[in-house]
Formats: C-alpha cells, sequence, structure tokens
C-alpha cells in the first residue's frame, strides 16, 4: 500500500484545506476563533473522508486516475495480459 505517499498528500492537504475553510468563514464576517474552529474541524472531516474513500477504492482495486494509485493495467493499448 502506498501509505507513505497518501501520509505526505494529506500532510499538504490539511493546511491547505484550513487555510481555505478558515479564511471564507473570517472574511463572511465570523470571528476569528469560530474561523479556526471551523477550519479545523471542516478540513479533519473532509480529508479523513477522501482517506477511507481512497483506502475503500485501493481494497477493492477500483482505478483512480486522479489518485494514480494503482499500477497501470494497460487499457486502451490493445495488449491483453495473462
Amino acid at each position: 500500500m502506498p501509505i507513505k505517499k497518501w501520509i505526505v498528500q494529506y500532510v499538504i492537504a490539511l493546511p491547505i484545506i484550513f487555510a481555505l475553510l478558515a479564511s471564507v468563514q473570517y472574511l463572511k464576517g465570523r470571528s476569528l476563533e469560530y474561523s479556526i474552529e471551523f477550519g479545523i474541524l471542516w478540513a479533519l472531516v473532509s480529508v479523513t473522508i477522501f482517506a477511507i474513500r481512497r483506502f475503500y477504492n485501493y481494497r477493492k482495486n477500483i482505478n483512480c486516475v486522479v489518485c494514480n494509485d494503482l499500477p497501470n493495467n494497460n487499457q486502451g493499448s490493445g495488449d491483453k495480459q495473462t
């Protein structure tokens, strides 16, 4: 399993999502404390849901072009492997 790759991606994604969500709440006029709490909570929720679904797809061998976690299965190349 590409756990190291996933951890690096989530370590990068978590603060970006937090900053985005917190800044939107702050720009909407919410207090700084509320914006930080909102950003932390929903960044964790969204990254957790994405990670669980990604792990499920990996275990069920469901290919994700964006995630690129599974090895290429030569779709469309005309070659069949036995």
